[in-house]
């Protein structure tokens, strides 16, 4: 008999190409697809808007694969957006990719696929998993520069023993070659970059659902001098420069958010250069580490690895960077690498020094 695998299909090229390699492989595969009722909010941009479902139906028929439509909406709402303005007007800078893989993807969706007989859930993905004395491991793709390690970081090993990534192995080159060759109907759609909810910026989505709206407030450099006024701290994030409304005749950047001052704060570029900072709500896919180890950590997806001791504690763990890193921002996810192979992660909480 031949293993059930489900495939999450976003309707995108590699999302499709996972779903047709794993059946030319001889598995028994299925579509699944998550609607969220976004298409009012999103447009037609969004790979999880009402054309994405169009284009993983078509997808499915072109393989012949039975093809399941769920509706994720409420939880796309709850655990998703409402953490992403709340965690905002708290000062925070969120990662809803991060919310949407470990409370949507690889539970939600993971548990359909189960329900339909699957034993695993395939994604699109460009990572790795591979096992070694019973225990399995989250590796980066072989692609570094589509490596997508950094959003998956919270698969626990009972997450990891029940998901596929087809395409770690290939480059994004590959994968349109071979969309061609399984003359996929998607094989020369655009990739989406964007927040799949976030019309335009996150700014104008954040202001559409702020009641009551954030109040004004003051922009202060270092020492305390107000220099202008903030439109409400929910739309800054650290290390911004830009929409920032006043001149110092030098660049600025935001290095402080006091939600509880209801402040911003603006420095110069070397006073963002920090190299300790604290994370909680910790998560070690393969184990978790007992002891301080010098590890490779990223602060943000498109952030280079650095060279950092990580220490961990009672409710958390201590990261100290070898050498300063600019603008650590808390809300963000921290993610811990020995060489290829993803050790944790957690959000930032605090900049420490």
């Amino acid at each position: 008999m031949k293993k059930k695998v489900a495939v999450a299909m976003s309707g995108g090229v590699d999302s499709s190409v996972a779903a047709a390699l794993l059946q030319q492989a001889g598995y028994d595969v299925i579509g699944l697809t998550m609607r969220f009722n976004l298409s009012t909010v999103a447009g037609s941009k969004a790979s999880c808007g009402a054309q994405g479902i169009r284009d993983a139906r078509r997808v499915a028929r072109a393989l012949g694969i039975k093809h399941y439509v769920f509706d994720f909406g409420r939880q796309m709402q709850e655990k998703v957006i409402a953490d992403f303005v709340r965690q905002y007007r708290a000062g925070l800078t969120p990662n809803p990719c991060v919310r949407c893989n470990e409370y949507l993807k690889f539970d939600g969706l993971l548990r359909k696929a189960l329900g339909l007989g699957a034993q695993c859930l395939a994604t699109g993905h460009y990572a790795r998993i591979t096992r070694a004395r019973g225990t399995y491991f989250l590796k980066k793709a072989g692609d570094v520069k589509k490596d997508q390690s950094y959003f998956l970081y919270r698969l626990t090993q009972e997450k990891l023993k029940r998901v596929l990534f087809p395409l770690g192995g290939y480059t994004k080159e590959q994968v349109r070659r071979l969309a061609d060759e399984f003359k996929l109907p998607v094989a020369r759609k655009a990739e989406s970059q964007e927040i799949c909810f976030v019309p335009g910026t996150y700014q104008e989505f954040i202001a559409g659902r702020l009641k009551p709206a954030c109040k004004t407030g003051s922009i202060v450099d270092s020492a305390g001098k107000v220099l202008g006024q903030h439109q409400g701290i929910a739309f800054y994030t650290i290390g911004q420069r830009d929409k920032l409304g006043i001149a110092c005749g030098y660049p600025v950047y935001v290095s402080r958010i006091d939600p509880a001052g209801n402040t911003i704060t603006v420095g110069k570029k070397e006073e963002l250069m920090r190299a300790r900072f604290r994370v909680t709500d910790l998560v070690w896919p393969s184990g978790r580490l007992r002891t301080r180890k010098l590890l490779r950590v990223r602060i943000r997806h498109l952030s280079p690895e650095s060279a950092a001791w990580v220490i961990p504690g009672a409710r958390g763990a201590e990261v100290r960077f070898k050498e300063p890193r600019f603008a650590i921002t808390p809300g963000q996810s921290a993610v811990f690498y020995a060489k290829d192979t993803v050790v944790g992660g957690g959000i930032i909480e605090k900049v420490l020094a």
